[in-house]
């Protein structure tokens, strides 16, 4: 049954993921993910054409909440991008390919204002560097 012509109580077919092959390698590149009102709620992409998916983005109601990347392409997130109101908020990054993330980078309007640097393995934050006063 299609939209409108189905009768009263009639599940409705929804699209719940989309997927592209933008270079015509028969792999796919992008994968669109959709809620049943029909909103984007995760997009992933295969940057390096691969075939392996190397960022997702998160939405909240249409919104960007948070973005998962993997720099090395090892197949794991090794930096996370968190937003509030779309804008980018915090950077977290497991930058020794171990998973483990051990810098922080935290913004205030568009410009960083602190950085975070785990120096010791733990977890936390080691190391602070501040944005220097004007």
């Amino acid at each position: 049954w299609f939209g409108t012509f189905a009768p009263a109580g009639t599940p409705k077919d929804a699209i719940s993921r989309k997927e592209m092959d933008l270079n015509f390698d028969s792999k796919i590149d992008v994968w669109k993910y959709l809620n049943d009102a029909g909103e984007l709620v995760k997009e992933c992409f295969d940057l390096d054409f691969d075939g392996k998916i190397d960022e997702c983005a998160f939405y909240e109601k249409g919104i960007l909440v948070r973005k998962e990347l993997d720099l090395n392409f090892d197949g794991r997130p090794d930096m996370y991008k968190y937003f509030e109101k779309g804008k980018l908020v915090r950077k977290e990054r497991a930058s020794k390919g171990d998973a483990k993330i051990d810098y922080w980078e935290y913004y205030e309007g568009d410009e960083i204002d602190r950085i975070g640097i785990d120096s010791n393995g733990d977890g936390q934050v080691d190391i602070w560097q501040k944005k220097p006063q004007k």
